[in-house]
């Protein structure tokens, strides 16, 4: 019988394989949302925030870094109700 790691165990897997590669899109990332934010490119610093907080949290689960993943889960939460407002409301 063949026995499987649990999924979990896979998804760290791979983003330990992955992890530099996911920081250098996080920075990419951030510095985009800034631009978005100087050139007043609504709603755009939060659809490019939301993917940088999400790695921040996987990469921070990586390591067990409780305050940086707990900081960023706050912004997801911000991101995900600006965007939902900005989709019921336009504007």
């Amino acid at each position: 019988m063949i026995v499987r790691p649990p999924l979990s165990a896979l998804v760290e897997a791979w983003l330990l394989r992955h992890e530099q590669c996911l920081k250098w899109l996080a920075l990419l990332l951030g510095v985009s949302s800034t631009v978005a934010i100087v050139q007043n490119w609504h709603p755009w610093p939060m659809v490019l925030g939301l993917p940088f907080c999400l790695i921040w949290i996987l990469c921070a689960w990586l390591h067990g870094e409780r305050q940086l993943k707990y900081i960023n889960i706050l912004f997801t939460a911000l991101y995900i109700y600006g965007l939902a407002r900005y989709a019921v409301l336009g504007s």
